[in-house]
């Protein structure tokens, strides 16, 4: 094998090996999110803990909706006073404005960013697609609790306030 063929193979590969990084960096960077809360990135749990601790942080909750779908969407409630390890309910309300049926998806994050480790949701609108019928007008369920371990967390030891924000866009296909 000659020096030029074995440096195009090196190249070959080097740029081969970019490509697939890029389409993984995706998919891997969402995973890192989901793990560590990193960017807001709420967790998900089965079940709340059992351990409810006296220190109560407010939650606040914030709507927006992108232009293109022609929804009203906004919180039940401005915001919900929560104990550490307590299991807390709120509604938010939609209502679809169009005369036929649309399909949105919500995106969420907490602020601030390093309270998403610790924020729990148990169930959420936002975990699935939304269909609503022309004209349709529904609430829609969010179960939460702040994860006990931020007691033990001396950066988190600052926070009053977390405020839990979702927006909603039409879905694509």
């Amino acid at each position: 094998m000659t020096k030029n063929t074995k440096m195009a193979m090196n190249l070959f590969a080097l740029v081969a090996g970019m490509v697939m990084l890029s389409y993984a960096s995706v998919p891997l960077y969402r995973l890192f999110c989901d793990f560590t809360g990193y960017g807001g990135t709420t967790q998900q749990a089965k079940i709340a803990p059992t351990k409810i601790s006296n220190r109560e942080i407010i939650v606040k909750f914030n709507t927006d909706i992108d232009p293109a779908l022609r929804w009203e969407f906004k919180a039940g409630e401005h915001e919900h006073k929560v104990k550490i390890g307590q299991q807390a309910l709120t509604y938010f309300v939609a209502h679809n404005l169009e005369n036929k049926p649309v399909t949105g998806r919500a995106i969420y994050n907490v602020l601030p960013y390093k309270a998403g480790l610790y924020f729990n949701k148990i169930e959420c609108f936002c975990f699935t697609e939304q269909t609503l019928q022309a004209g349709q007008k529904v609430d829609m369920p969010v179960s939460f609790f702040l994860d006990p371990k931020m007691l033990d967390d001396p950066e988190m030891d600052d926070v009053t306030t977390i405020t839990l924000s979702y927006t909603f866009f039409a879905a694509v296909d």
